[in-house]
């Protein structure tokens, strides 16, 4: 059987051989010996009369042959397919010339598909095997219907249409009965523009009736198509429901966090009548349990850090004293001083009509609140937000675990420092919180099972934060598994041995999910997997239903729930007339240690990943004197940029207030300013941003041209005689 086996792969790699071979020799063919010189109209126009006559004495002989032209200049890819419709009709007429075409068209395009295929579908799927998978569950779901409208709306050249649907795995048949379908439309209004090009005799037939309307038709055609194929499958969507003839609201908003709040916002500032609803508090996790408490609590840490510290600055050190309630009410009171900008009182004054309750959708329209009141719309933006993901681990429950929503009320109903904390997870969040714990005196074990802490970043950064966590205390465990809790200790696992860590306290912090149930999306059939599935324009199912932040992602971060906002505002309001795609090309984001971790664009893993050529310039801050004279020069600046040029792939940022120092190259970026734009800006000495221009500085000494220099070397020695 291995025998067999070896030789079916053999004989398969031998056929794939044979049939490349076969195909570009023949379409070498084609360019060696200038076969597009007949594929041209003016080539139409001088043979049209000794056409008419061969269709007069031979027909069965020019149609034959028309037919296999067509189905291999479409077979081989060839251009020249829209002047061979536009010739069908010349030569045949309306009525036989669409038969043709349609039917070689259809064809054609198949062993295209058939031949894309063969060769390459098993190279593609070993290369990309799970997004290929995710594509086929799709081309099954939803296959037919897509190619039907790239049929009908020619976006993409059909030719890769046949090739990439070749990729996937759509039926053969399903294939060619929507290509015979989808093409007919445009088949038709392509044929008959060739009829009346037949009939131009001289420049004043050009501006006949029939030649005139024919070629509005064809340039309108798809504007038409694209019209007609929204009209189809809005009908198909919303069959079943009601649209109101009224609306009460222009807008209605699910969620009040930064998503649900900027969204209200926009709505309120353009006069839209717009309901805000929120279920819990008003400005949402960012507000109440997750950036404002995070940064404050970070904030006093680092101030006992320095206290801890402070003879690295010259002066005593001493073990810093607290009251730990003191600290918890300084972060409660900072969260009451920024409540008033999010508050129900403000946004009612905006304009926004605040309903606090918990909304539903109904129908596509219709908004129900607590069970009790239902209000219409012709919008509707899901902005539900995240919580914390929990993992099944047996006993957690009964150790009575924390999260990054429910630890702030905890730890201030305790009043005072838990003597030994556990934080299970290495992301962003228990990384700054294993930091800010340490630095306040309790006893931190971190867990991850990952091999590295924060491992979206690249290694480097992941080994200088460690060290720097380990060297300030904190007890950290890669590798391991959280198993079981046995009371309050957990049981970590790692290469089959276990380790039991006791705790005072436990805190999951492995990352949140997006908010899906309880909305009604189930019921209206919005597709969600990790988060409510959109297109680019924040569409759900639904055109006239919106999502945005965390329920939306892909990234769970506030300043992309306030980006994602602006879409999805102006997509529900104004959509009818114009839709914008959201852009995501130079989204930044921070994980706030101490250094803090800044990044926009490309890092050295991701860039792998994509397949991306890069090259990287590095600038330490040893070298920095402001970093030197703050004491605070730990961490490097690391740009990758495109191989030989300054163009700016991503950044990354180890630095303190590194958040504060990435801005400049994400404003380069987003306007595609590169590195010697950066180096050409006069920046403040001494200043940490100066790290950004001699980062460009290393940048220009890696590419300094070295023939023109060793010109300029001569030249000057020439001066000195």
């Amino acid at each position: 059987m291995p025998g067999q086996a070896r030789l079916l792969s053999v004989r398969q790699r031998g056929g794939k051989s044979a049939l490349l071979l076969l195909l570009l020799a023949a379409v070498a063919a084609f360019f060696v010996f200038d076969l597009g010189v007949y594929l041209t109209l003016e080539n139409l126009k001088a043979r049209q009369a000794d056409l008419a006559r061969l269709l007069d004495r031979e027909p069965l002989l020019l149609i034959g042959g028309f037919f296999l032209a067509y189905v291999a200049v479409t077979a081989l890819s060839l251009p020249g397919a829209a002047i061979m419709t536009l010739a069908a009709g010349a030569i045949f007429d309306l009525w036989l010339g669409t038969l043709i075409v349609s039917f070689a068209s259809s064809i054609g395009a198949s062993l295209a598909f058939l031949s894309s295929r063969y060769l390459l579908r098993d190279w593609v799927k070993a290369q990309f095997g799970q997004r290929v998978a995710a594509i086929d569950r799709g081309i099954e779901k939803d296959g037919a219907f897509y190619l039907f409208t790239l049929r009908l709306i020619p976006v993409f050249p059909f030719f890769l249409v046949n090739l990439a649907m070749g990729l996937t795995g759509m039926r053969l048949l399903t294939f060619y009965i929507v290509s015979q379908i989808g093409m007919l439309a445009g088949t038709i209004v392509y044929v008959n523009a060739g009829t009346q090009l037949a009939a131009i005799e001289s420049v004043s037939n050009i501006l006949s009736p029939g030649v005139v309307g024919s070629l509005v038709l064809l340039g309108i055609f798809p504007l038409i198509a694209k019209f007609a194929m929204n009209l189809f499958r809005r009908r198909r969507i919303y069959k079943g429901y009601q649209r109101p003839k009224r609306f009460d609201r222009n807008l209605i908003v699910i969620g009040a966090g930064a998503g649900g709040l900027v969204t209200a916002y926009i709505a309120a500032t353009v006069r839209a009548k717009v309901t805000l609803i929120e279920a819990h508090k008003m400005g949402g996790d960012c507000l109440n349990t997750g950036c404002v408490p995070s940064k404050a609590l970070i904030r006093s840490a680092r101030l006992a850090h320095e206290i801890r510290t402070a003879d690295a600055y010259g002066l005593t050190p001493r073990e810093p004293e607290f009251d730990f309630r003191a600290v918890m009410d300084r972060v409660h009171a900072i969260i009451k001083d920024i409540e008033p900008a999010d508050s129900v009182e403000r946004y009612t004054r905006l304009g926004v009509d605040v309903r606090l309750g918990y909304g539903k959708i109904i129908d596509p329209w219709t908004v129900e609140i607590d069970g009790r009141e239902r209000l219409t719309a012709r919008s509707i933006v899901v902005a539900a937000g995240a919580e914390p993901f929990v993992p099944n681990i047996p006993g957690l429950k009964e150790a009575g675990y924390l999260t990054s929503d429910t630890m702030w009320d905890a730890l201030h109903a305790r009043g005072e420092m838990p003597r030994r904390i556990v934080i299970v997870g290495g992301g962003p969040i228990g990384t700054e919180m294993a930091q800010a714990f340490a630095r306040l005196g309790a006893k931190v074990t971190q867990v991850e099972h990952g091999e590295r802490i924060l491992s979206k970043e690249d290694e480097d950064v992941s080994t200088l934060l460690a060290d720097i966590l380990r060297a300030e205390g904190v007890d950290l465990r890669t590798g391991r598994k959280a198993v079981r809790c046995d009371g309050k200790t957990l049981i970590a696992e790692a290469d089959g041995q276990e380790v039991a860590i006791p705790f005072d306290e436990i805190v999951v912090a492995v990352g949140r999910k997006a908010r899906l149930t309880g909305y009604g999306l189930e019921e209206l059939g919005i597709e969600t997997e990790r988060t409510v599935v959109t297109n680019e324009y924040l569409e759900t199912l639904y055109p006239n239903i919106f999502a945005a932040g965390d329920v939306a992602g892909p990234y769970q971060f506030t300043h992309f729930a306030a980006h994602q906002a602006w879409y999805a505002a102006v997509n529900a309001l104004f959509g009818s007339f114009r839709k914008f795609r959201a852009d995501y090309s130079a989204l930044p984001w921070t994980t706030f240690t101490d250094p803090e971790v800044a990044h926009v664009g490309h890092n050295e893993r991701s860039a792998r990943e994509d397949g991306i050529e890069y090259e990287i310039v590095h600038y330490p801050l040893t070298e920095l004197d402001r970093a030197v004279a703050e004491s605070a020069n730990k961490g490097f600046v690391k740009v990758l940029v495109a191989p030989g040029k300054d163009r700016i792939l991503g950044v990354t940022i180890v630095a303190a207030n590194a958040g504060e120092l990435l801005p400049e190259f994400v404003l380069a970026m987003k306007h595609r300013l590169g590195l010697g734009k950066i180096l050409g800006t006069i920046h403040s000495y001494p200043t940490m941003a100066e790290a950004n221009k001699f980062a460009a500085g290393e940048w220009k000494k890696a590419h300094k041209p070295e023939r023109l220099l060793k010109i300029v070397e001569r030249f000057h020695g020439w001066r000195r005689g």
